[in-house]
Order: structure tokens, then sequence, then C-alpha cells
């Protein structure tokens, strides 16, 4: 599914990322579904070729660009933002605090992944777990199409032992690892050679994948995100936002600039504000425990009339308008579920945004929600509880989901399976800049 490899699947899915993206594509849909009717080589490349020359809607309302000066040109003024400072030891707290809070929300989200939210709803009502406010149990005798993911053995109640492995924590991981090895003025193509050497082909998925099978073919970025990349607007990006915000507590626009030289490897236009909104809306988290206005300093680093701003906007509309979470949730369903994959970046932030304000500081409810809103359900969970941890710390943190972790994360980093979240906390704390501002009281 969504193979890179495949030219097939390349193609459907190009065809489907254009349209989303507002591009005309009827004059090439007869060549790509011949194509797809008896793919030859020849066929392929007059279809795709048939993709490339198309053309965006004159009347597509959004703003989008993809190079980081045409970004910067377009944002909004940031708003204030609160200063104050903590000491290292409260930093550590909540630095540990969103390690730890991603890896719970991740690991709650992993066996029902890409599952409906009504699909999530009836697997939780039959085993007695909904809503959710500890890891899903595992129901042996659960119809066909409430099965969980074969991960299940490691991330239900009662099974965990660890943060199970998962793309959404090693890229956090590597992340650190980048940062250790080239310092904030890292570029790509250092992202680049840290995945050539450490993250195994197989374990990338979608975009990153694509980007990857690039690099292997010499070319070099921004062209790894942008060639024969169907899923360039996809999640993949926004999951590997959260190193860059923790060492960024305060300053969401160093944030950003440092998420952009991340996700430019690999994502384009949305795909990259993903990375960017996600990275500035964890710095934020460090200087306010108001959802509303960490998610109004985020979306200073977000082109403005982009769909994914306008998505972190809907919801905090539907927040400020009164609408319970299954209404507001309705609301986000009507808008999104025909238009997206359900991995895409803009979807999903909707449905973050939306579990960060009817969590109402309470960690519970703040990643079952994330996780009963369906869709990218591990990587939702991951990043509700990540922005959770560091704006409220250990203390905030329920020990059913954390103590089951026993402070062990497996991964597929080389070098890093059974690293220790404490010590990865203490690492990241090594690498946030003396002049940082923090959290204010």
């Amino acid at each position: 599914m969504h193979d890179v490899l495949d030219p097939s699947e390349m193609l459907a899915d190009e065809l489907t990322q254009r349209r989303e993206s507002g591009y005309e594509v009827s004059a090439a849909e007869d060549l790509v579904q011949e194509a797809l009717g008896g793919s030859t080589v020849e066929k392929f490349e007059r279809a795709w070729g048939a993709l490339e020359a198309t053309q965006q809607r004159d009347d597509w309302p959004y703003e989008e660009p993809t190079a980081h000066d045409d970004i910067l040109a377009i944002l909004p003024q940031a708003p204030d933002i609160p200063s104050s400072r903590l000491d290292d030891a409260e930093l550590r707290d909540r630095l540990l605090a969103a390690w730890l809070g991603r890896c719970a929300g991740c690991n709650l989200g992993k066996p029902v992944e890409g599952w409906t939210r009504e699909r999530i709803r009836r697997y939780g009502e039959l085993t007695d777990a909904y809503p959710i406010e500890d890891y899903l149990p595992m129901a042996d005798d659960a119809p066909e199409d409430l099965r969980l993911h074969g991960n299940w053995p490691d991330t239900t109640r009662g099974n965990v032992r660890f943060m199970a492995r998962d793309d959404d924590i090693d890229y956090t991981i590597l992340g650190l690892h980048i940062l250790e090895e080239h310092g904030p003025g890292f570029d790509p193509m250092d992202v680049a050679a840290e995945w050539l050497d450490h993250l195994p082909f197989n374990q990338v998925y979608t975009a990153e994948r694509a980007a990857y099978r690039n690099l292997t073919r010499g070319k070099v970025a921004p062209e790894t995100a942008s060639y024969r990349n169907p899923y360039r607007e996809w999640i993949g990006a926004q999951i590997r936002g959260d190193m860059w915000g923790y060492v960024s507590p305060g300053d969401p626009a160093r944030a950003a600039r440092l998420a952009y030289k991340d996700a430019s490897l690999s994502h384009t236009q949305n795909g990259i504000y993903g990375e960017l909104w996600a990275a500035a809306l964890i710095a934020a988290s460090f200087v306010t425990d108001d959802v509303s206005q960490a998610l109004q300093i985020s979306l200073a680093h977000v082109p403005p009339r982009s769909r994914l701003a306008e998505a972190v906007r809907d919801s905090m509309e539907l927040h400020r308008s009164g609408l319970d979470w299954e209404r507001a949730r309705d609301a986000i369903e009507d808008r999104y579920y025909a238009r997206y994959s359900f991995v895409h970046t803009v979807n999903n932030a909707a449905v973050i945004a939306a579990a960060l304000l009817w969590g109402a500081r309470d960690f519970s409810r703040t990643i079952g929600l994330a996780v009963q809103g369906g869709w990218d359900t591990d990587c939702t969970g991951a990043t509700a509880g990540s922005v959770f941890g560091a704006m409220h710390g250990t203390e905030a943190l329920p020990p059913n989901w954390i103590d089951p972790l026993n402070d062990l994360i497996r991964s597929a980093i080389m070098g890093y399976d059974h690293s220790k979240p404490s010590e990865l906390a203490d690492r990241t704390l090594s690498l946030v800049g003396r002049d940082r501002v923090a959290h204010s009281s």
C-alpha cells in the first residue's frame, strides 16, 4: 500500500495529491487510467508527464509556498510570547514529560492506527473502554473488523512493557542525534546522511521512503522531496517536529527554522507546514499553559492562507463556539473525511488541535480524544501527549500511562534500541541554549 517502488500505486496517489492541491487534472485522468489498466514504462512516463504538466486552478483560494524565504515573507506578525525562566530541574522535568507523553500517546494509538472514529468507538464499547482512559484492552473475541493491529502484544493494557518501536519515536530520537552530531547549524543533507547511516529503509514510509529512494539515486534536497513523491503533504514531517521544539523552549521561531531544514528533505507545502506547526506549538508549550494561546502562537509560523492553518483555526473556532467534543468532531469529519487520506497532515492537525482544546488540562482525556478522533492515531496521540507533557510536567501524567513504559524505548535507529526516556531527557536538556525562556507562572 502506497509503495514508492510500485509505479501504479505512485501514479494513482499522484493523481489524488494533485487533485487535493487544487490542480486541474481532468486532461490527465484518461492517461492515468490507461496506465493503471496495464502499466508499461512508456504508459507510466506519459501519464506522469501529463500530471506534471497540470496547472493549479485559477480559483484556488490558498497561498502555499515551499521555499523558506517565500514562507517567511507571508507569515503574520508573531504574537507576544510570555517569558519567564525555568531552572534546569524544572525544564528537565518538562522535557521528560514531553518524551513520556509522546510515548504513551503513541503506544495508545498504535493498535488502532488508521481506524475510523466509529470503529474505535465500537471497539471501546465492546471492551468497556470508551471513552478512552487507559491503554486499550485486548479482546480475543472481537469480530473480524475489530481485530487490533499485530502490535497489540506490546501496546494493549496489561501488555505494555516499554514504548514499542514506532517511527513517531524513531524520528524524535534521530532529531536528538542530528543535533548532537551537527549542532543547530545542520542542513537537509546532514539529515539525509543520518537517515542513510541510522535509519533502515524498510522502517520508513510514504514521503520519507520516497525521499530515501531519491537519495539512493543521487538526488539532493529539495528535489528529494518533490521528485516522484506523491506523499509530500502527508503527516511524516509533522511527526518529526518535536525535537526542534524541545530544544527551543519559548522560542517557536527557532523551532520552526530547525523544523524547516528537516522537513524540506521529504516534504513540500502543507507537509512542511505540519512540522513547522508542531515544532512551534511544542516550543510555545514551555511558555504558556493555555492551549488556545499556544495554538495562536504556533500559527504565526505557518502560512496564514494554507490549508494547515485553516484546519487549526477551524478547530479553535469550533471550541470557541461551545460545541461538545462529539459535535465538534462531527464537524471536522464533515469537512475533511472525503478530502484527504487518513495519513494526510491537514486533517490530523485538526484532530490534534481539537484534542488539546477539549482535553481540558487532563492527560488521559487529551490523548484519549486524540486517538478516539481516528485517522493516524499513533501520530495524533503522540503529538498531543508531547505537547501536554511540555506544558504541564511529569506530575500531570497519570501513572497508569507512564509506569508500564518502564523507562524504555524500542527503536529502529541504529545504536538507540533500548533507549531510556530519562537519559534522552538529560541529553535533550544539554542541547538547550542558556538564553532560553520558559513557562510563565
